[in-house]
Formats: C-alpha cells, sequence, structure tokens
C-alpha cells in the first residue's frame, strides 16, 4: 500500500476493506473513494471553494466518512452536528459555522429539516443519505460526476464546537495549511503514532462513540489515514464492544472511563466470553478515570490502556500503560510536540506537587474561537498557551497529574475539594453505576458537598444505600471531603463521548444565589 493518506492508499489496493457499518455492511476502500470524489466534484461544480463551511448530521458508518474525505480533499471546513441536541442548538451551529452544504441522514429526518429552517440553509444546499423531505439525495448529487480525483484538492479540516459549558458552544478553527491533502493528513495520523500505534493492515480501529465528537474523527480518521479498518458502533454496548473486538480482531480504539465502568460491570462469564488479545492500544481520555477503574481494565485486558489529555482546541500528554503504573493517576508527559505548563493566578509556573491551572501548547495547532476574539484571548498566556480551565499539577518527573476543573472546585470553608477525587472513589462501590459530585450554597461553609449517584441495576435507592456508599469513605478520604448529602436518580446526564453533564445538576441549587460559574 501506499505510505500516506487514505486516497492514495485507495488506489493502491482498491480491495481494502475501509469501512464496516453497525449493520456489516462492509466498504471497500475503491468504492468509497469513488463516492468520495463524485461527491467533491458535484460540490466543487455547486461553486464550494476552499475555506468554506459544510454541516453533517450523520450517524457513524460510511456516510459521515465520506463527507469527511471529501471535505478534506477540497479544502472545507466540516462541522459535524450533535444528533441528541435539540433543532435551535444544532441549528445555531449550523448557522455559525456559515454551512454551505448540509448533509443529514433520513434517521433524524424531522431534526435535520427544523435545523436548516431554522438556520436558513437554502433548499438547493441540503442533501441527504436515504429520503429527508426538501433535501436532495446524495445519490443524485453524484449522479455522472467523475470518480477520478479532483484536479482541484488542497487539505481541508474540521471545524468542532466545544461544549458550551459557559456561554453558547464556540467553533475550533485552525487556518488552512494549503497542503496536498495526502501531505496534510500525515500530521493528524502523528498523533496515532505518539500510542505507538503502527502503519498499514492487518489493523482494526472499533469506532465506540459518535463521530461528532472531537476524539472520534481525530482518532477514527487519523486510523483510516494509516490504513486501519473501521469497524462502526451505533451507540455504546458494553457485550458488543467486546464482540465486534473478537469479530473483527480489532486492534485499537477510543474509549471514555464511563465505557470502561460498563463493561467492567458485565457479569464475569460474559466477559470470560470473548477473546481481546488482538487489542493492542486501547486509548481513553474525556474524562478523569478513577485509578481503580484504570487498574481494572490493564488487569482484564493488559497493557494495552493508554491515556492522554488533550482538547478540542488542542493538547496535550500520553500515558503508556508503563508509564501509568509507575505514576498511578496520572495523564502522562507531553507530547513531542506539546508544551505544558501549571500556572498560579498571577501566570506564574507553580512548583512540582503544587495544583495550579493547566495550560498547553502543541505545536502547529495554533487556532482562533471562530467569530469571537475576545474568547480567544481570554485563555491566552504569553507565548500562545492556552487552558481550558482544569487544575492540575506535575510531579517531579514531570508528570501531569489532573485535579478537576477549575469550574466544578468546591471551595468549602476555605479549603480547595475536587469533585473528580470524591468520585473515583464512589464510583468503585459496585452498587454504584455512576456518580457527579458538586458544590451546593451553605450559609456557614460557603459551600458543601451533594453527591448523586446512579444505582447499579437492581440496586434499591435509599438512606441504607446513601450510608454504605459515606462509611466506604472511612480511611479513604479525609471526613471533610465526604459528601453531607446524597441524593439518586435513574440515569445522570452525560453526552455519548463520556463527559457529565454536571451543570443541569448543580444549577437548580445555584438558581436564587447567581449561577455558579
Amino acid at each position: 500500500m501506499g505510505s500516506r493518506g487514505f486516497w492514495r492508499r485507495a488506489q493502491d489496493d482498491p480491495d481494502w476493506i475501509a469501512v464496516v457499518d453497525p449493520d456489516g455492511t462492509q466498504h471497500s476502500a475503491g468504492d468509497l473513494l469513488a463516492r468520495v470524489n463524485q461527491l467533491t466534484h458535484a460540490l466543487q461544480a455547486r461553486g464550494l471553494r476552499p475555506g468554506d463551511g459544510i454541516a453533517s448530521l450523520l450517524p457513524n458508518g460510511a456516510a459521515p466518512t465520506e463527507v469527511y474525505l471529501a471535505a478534506l480533499q477540497a479544502g472545507w471546513y466540516l462541522t459535524p452536528l450533535n444528533w441528541h441536541f435539540a433543532a435551535p442548538e444544532a441549528a445555531y451551529i449550523a448557522s455559525d459555522c456559515r454551512a454551505q452544504a448540509f448533509f443529514a441522514d433520513e434517521r433524524f429526518a424531522q431534526l435535520a429539516v427544523e435545523v436548516a429552517d431554522q438556520a436558513g440553509i437554502p433548499a438547493e444546499a441540503r442533501f441527504s443519505f436515504g429520503n429527508v423531505p426538501g433535501f436532495t439525495p446524495v445519490s443524485r448529487l453524484r449522479d455522472g460526476h467523475p470518480t477520478a480525483l479532483p484536479e482541484e484538492r488542497t487539505a481541508g479540516t474540521t471545524m468542532h464546537y466545544t461544549s458550551g459549558t459557559t456561554g453558547r458552544p464556540k467553533g475550533v478553527r485552525r487556518a488552512l495549511t494549503g497542503l496536498d491533502p495526502d501531505d496534510a493528513v500525515v500530521l493528524g495520523a502523528a498523533l496515532l503514532s505518539f500510542f505507538g500505534v503502527t502503519d498499514g493492515q492487518p489493523n482494526v480501529h472499533l469506532m465506540t462513540s459518535p463521530n461528532y465528537h472531537t476524539a472520534v474523527t481525530v482518532f477514527g480518521g487519523g486510523a483510516l489515514h494509516m490504513g486501519h479498518t473501521l469497524v462502526c458502533m451505533d451507540g455504546f454496548d458494553a457485550e458488543t464492544a467486546l464482540a465486534l473486538t473478537q469479530r473483527y480482531r480489532c486492534t485499537n480504539s477510543h474509549m471514555v472511563p464511563t465505557q470502561f465502568k460498563r463493561m467492567l460491570s458485565l457479569p464475569d462469564e460474559v466477559k470470560d466470553r470473548y477473546d481481546l488479545t488482538s487489542m493492542r492500544w486501547l486509548i481513553h481520555a474525556a474524562a478523569p478515570c478513577p485509578i481503580g477503574i484504570k487498574q481494572e481494565m490493564l488487569d482484564w485486558w493488559g497493557p494495552c490502556v493508554w491515556e492522554y489529555y488533550a482538547a478540542t482546541e488542542g493538547g496535550g500528554t500520553i500515558a503508556s500503560p508503563q508509564d501509568w503504573l509507575a505514576h498511578p493517576g496520572t495523564v502522562g508527559l507531553p507530547w513531542p510536540i506539546s508544551e505544558i505548563l501549571i500556572a498560579d493566578e498571577d501566570g506564574q509556573a507553580c512548583p512540582a506537587g503544587t495544583p495550579g491551572t493547566v495550560y498547553m501548547k502543541m505545536g502547529l495547532s495554533e487556532f482562533e474561537y471562530f467569530g469571537d476574539p475576545a474568547k480567544t484571548q481570554a485563555n491566552r498566556l504569553n507565548g500562545g498557551l492556552f487552558t481550558v480551565g482544569d487544575i492540575g499539577y506535575l510531579d517531579g518527573d514531570g508528570f501531569l497529574f489532573l485535579c478537576d476543573r477549575k469550574s466544578d472546585m468546591i471551595i468549602s470553608g476555605g479549603a480547595n475539594i475536587y469533585p473528580a477525587e470524591i468520585e473515583a472513589e464512589i464510583v468503585m462501590n459496585p452498587k454504584v453505576a455512576d456518580v457527579a459530585v458538586f458544590g451546593i450554597p451553605d450559609e456557614e461553609w460557603g459551600e458543601q458537598i451533594k453527591a448523586v449517584v446512579q444505582p447499579a441495576p437492581g440496586i434499591e435507592p435509599g438512606d441504607e444505600l446513601a450510608a454504605e456508599i459515606i462509611a466506604g469513605l472511612q480511611g479513604k478520604l479525609a471526613r471533610m471531603k465526604w459528601p453531607k448529602s446524597i441524593d439518586f436518580t435513574e440515569q445522570l446526564p452525560r453526552d455519548p463521548s463520556g463527559k457529565l453533564l454536571k451543570r443541569r445538576l448543580r444549577d437548580p441549587y445555584w438558581a436564587h444565589q447567581g449561577t455558579k460559574i
């Protein structure tokens, strides 16, 4: 096979299976390349030029891969939309990214029509996989256009939107490189190489989360450009993930700690049913991973569990299994092209072991928040370092440890308390499926600690379980860190990437005192 990029690889080996849909449909690289080229020609013929934006509302599979590859070889900015959003939320992003073309799947037909209408996307710019009222089918859009590579090719990229924990989401935009697409993707695939992921087949990447998340695009796209087959899941199911790993001999994947917890909660007879020895790089991030959960995964899957720290804006650090075992709880050392600084409130470097705001800088990753220069400048330090508001520290060997988000930190009686530390202990209780810890108003102490627990299946919530959870913290956490009260819920609000939407739980308690930011 060729040495760089999907397009060259597909020409060298058109029979390579590039994508496996959730229903098992397989797409060869040659067929996918032909459709990608036709789509690129069609949109160029309709006037799209380098620098234009396109948006998509598509489930995992060959369809979003086709749109992604077209954007990356034509110099367009692709913004995948979250199909769990309400129409106004998705429409805001579709409008803000200035989408000149909008692609939707018939599965989301009603949402797609509402988004297009509210975003003011004209009829001639609406395209569908399947039947969506008022949308032109992509098959008709492609019809009659050449399957050969377009003559005008220049590297495009994605523009994902931040989660918008404060204010509306903003697009993280990087300048186009002007490089040949096949050369540009080498830079993206370089991230996988930091984890030791190898080039070419017979590697297989298991895609476990929705394609609208940055990490899914980065790792899935990087794997594809390295010649790996993408095996796509449609929603995460713990046993299905094990079954697919065995069936397709998956060698690498990107997961989140919530998915680890769900797999670990399977009965032993189910876990023992599957051969997982093909997995060599089980990469995780997106949320704090409790030490106990990580250790159990290493015990089960072996030394293939890698961790990293980054954000849509860039990053970051990486922890090999060996690094983590030597420094339990670390998220690793800086990438070869990255810098990490722990700064105090005055922007000065903190000594080893002292928590401060985590600032990062990654070569080649200069970005702006699209249309918001003030926000772009607000998270910067001199020298181009940026922060997403996390608190952490470096140990004496330079390994990064995260404490929590600054916005989640609880200040009780003048002491800084990090909810992630408390959550990591509570979630190890086998009767707990998930937990959120946050501060609520307290007249005497300023804030007190509240825990909201999602009981494991079949476990009865109530005072007895609450008392058992609190008792389990004895000897593990200082009493000042114990929750003062525990509530129970059937389901905690997490997005499909595993990020806990803690603000939904916390804000009602602060509604009459000014929302805690």
